[in-house]
């Protein structure tokens, strides 16, 4: 079975659901993207600061399937930011995974404290667009700001933004600006992977709201929260390297959430995010050399 498809801004048809491999060891990546595509996902999103690119190019060829069956998403990373840099970022990533063109190329980062220097990445990402190399384009964890700054001088509306999103962080004033500009919301940590017990409160795995949704649909709790993101039209990319866990998280396309549980999930928002503020990324914090191969 293969999953619900939605339709970027551009007219490509994507997967809304599929494997993310952040922190996958390299010598188990192969095998989860094999699993993966076993079992009906179609989208598989890495980066190149994952450092798993050719693993990934590795268990895409191993699944026997045509090119155009998959959908492959990657990131440049900040180090690579310009033009130019980020043209031959685009020539390496390709050649780690193995394939001639990318179906979503994405920014990783805002770089704020050298904000030039994303939009000529971006630019870079307009020219492999137009010149028939990647299907769609777009961001990741860029907050309205970003988006502003983008947009006042983007030939091209980015047809993604990849954010964190889960029931404790909803960012859904972020949201609504995407829908506003017609931007699709992809969510990473979409079960609250990045979630931890602060002062007592119980992660999202272990939320008492969300196992008592899941009992009573008969589901795990990260079942729950993948059925919530699909049901609100959100892309979603959960990562996991147990087989038993990569087919559960894609067994969620037979069941319903109602508007109440909904409603319950969509109170958990504590407004705390997991990962790092993006105004926080900078070349000295977090640049680092993407290698050549």
């Amino acid at each position: 079975m293969q999953g619900p498809t939605l339709t970027l801004n551009n007219g490509v048809t994507m997967p809304a659901l599929g494997l993310g491999v952040f922190q996958t060891p390299p010598a188990e990546t192969t095998a989860s993207v094999e699993e993966a595509l076993r079992r009906g996902y179609r989208l598989i999103d890495t980066a190149a600061a994952y450092g798993n690119e050719r693993e990934v190019g590795e268990g895409l060829r191993r699944s026997g399937l045509a090119r155009d069956e998959m959908f492959i998403e990657t990131k440049v990373w900040i180090s690579d930011y310009g033009y130019d840099e980020t043209l031959h970022a685009f020539e390496k990533s390709v050649g780690k995974l193995g394939v001639d063109h990318l179906d979503l190329l994405l920014l990783h980062q805002p770089l704020p404290s050298a904000f030039e220097r994303t939009l000529d990445a971006y630019r870079a990402l307009e020219r492999l667009l137009a010149d028939g190399k990647v299907r769609a384009i777009g961001v990741s964890n860029f907050m309205p700001e970003h988006l502003d700054r983008l947009l006042a001088v983007a030939s091209v509306v980015p047809a993604v933004n990849q954010i964190e999103v889960h029931p404790y962080f909803q960012q859904t004033a972020l949201q609504r600006e995407h829908a506003r500009h017609g931007i699709l919301t992809q969510a990473w940590s979409p079960i609250g992977g990045i979630t931890f017990y602060r002062g007592g409160e119980k992660g999202t795995l272990e939320n008492p709201t969300i196992l008592g949704i899941a009992e009573a649909h008969g589901r795990s709790a990260a079942q729950v929260m993948l059925r919530w993101h699909l049901q609100a039209g959100r892309s979603a990319i959960p990562k996991s390297t147990k087989p038993a866990r990569i087919a559960e998280n894609f067994d969620v396309l037979d069941f319903d959430l109602i508007p109440e549980e909904v409603a319950a999930l969509d109170a958990l928002d504590t407004g705390r995010r997991g990962g790092p503020e993006p105004d926080s990324i900078t070349l000295e914090a977090y640049g680092r050399p993407i290698p050549e191969a």
